[in-house]
């Protein structure tokens, strides 16, 4: 008895259908793929470089230095990137929350209209209610001492 190896031209196309949409249907490792290297992969990068140097010509010291420093100087600035951004929160939410008692002029889009705070939301995009309703701080064009 033979055993045929061979696949068709239509059997070939059905499994590289199945097997495109199989693989656009998962994400790599459990994250999404992206086209940006982050410090996970220049440390992966290293590790892999590393391990599969020649022995009889290993890495120099330099250039095993340098890359160190780059990855350190990348960790640093991924490091940096975050901190502002909780700074930034924290600026956003404390804007908002100056507000609160205050009259304030909102941007309605062709009108404005005007009101006191009356309470704010905390975070990143904070929000003030002004006569019951609540808007982003952007569209706050002045803020008025109450009277």
């Amino acid at each position: 008895m033979e055993i045929n190896t061979q696949l068709t031209a239509n059997e070939k196309l059905q499994i590289d259908n199945a097997v495109n949409t199989f693989n656009k249907s998962i994400t790599v490792n459990g994250r999404q793929p992206s086209h940006e290297l982050g410090k996970d992969d220049f440390l992966k990068i290293l590790i892999t470089q590393m391990s599969n140097q020649d022995p009889t010509n290993p890495l120099e010291n330099t250039e095993f230095i340098a890359q160190m420093a780059q990855f350190s100087s990348l960790e640093q600035m991924t490091n940096m990137a975050q901190s502002f951004e909780k700074l930034s929160t924290l600026i956003n939410s404390t804007e908002a929350q100056s507000t609160l008692g205050k009259t304030v002029e909102v941007d309605l889009g062709d009108t404005t209209g005007m009101g006191v705070v009356q309470a704010v939301t905390r975070g990143a995009n904070p929000q003030v209610q002004v006569n019951g309703m609540l808007y982003d701080m952007n569209k706050v064009r002045a803020v008025y001492d109450a009277q």
